[in-house]
């Protein structure tokens, strides 16, 4: 199964900007905030997060059903290497059985865009 969603750079800063850290703190895990607050383009690291918890959430629901929250998909970065993903959740191991999480981030200085594939 894929998901895939694509997202406005801007629209996360305006939510940091309007939200501040009620906002960081309901969305992103403390691993997904360290790794980004140690990039200076912070923000498209931060909206790349958001498009990949996105897709992952429609890939997840349309294959089975779950509707995830968006703490419970952690976007691991590593640089030089793919993103990883961890699903945060009991059962996560069981709905995988076995099968894989695959994701591809990307950003360029407007938007953000992210893949998720189940296979």
């Amino acid at each position: 199964m894929i998901g895939v969603d694509i997202v406005k750079n801007e629209r996360i800063e305006r939510a940091l900007e309007k939200f501040g850290e009620r906002f960081l703190n309901r969305i992103y895990t403390d691993r997904e905030l360290e790794y980004c607050n140690s990039h200076s383009a912070r923000i498209p690291c931060l909206s790349a997060r958001w498009a990949c918890k996105e897709a992952v959430l429609k890939a997840f629901y349309t294959e089975f059903g779950v509707l995830l929250r968006f703490k419970e998909i952690e976007v691991l970065g590593d640089r030089g290497r793919p993103a990883r993903v961890v699903i945060n959740r009991e059962d996560a191991e069981d709905l995988l059985k076995g099968r894989e999480l695959v994701v591809s981030l990307s950003h360029e200085r407007d938007y953000s865009v992210a893949v998720a594939f189940i296979r």
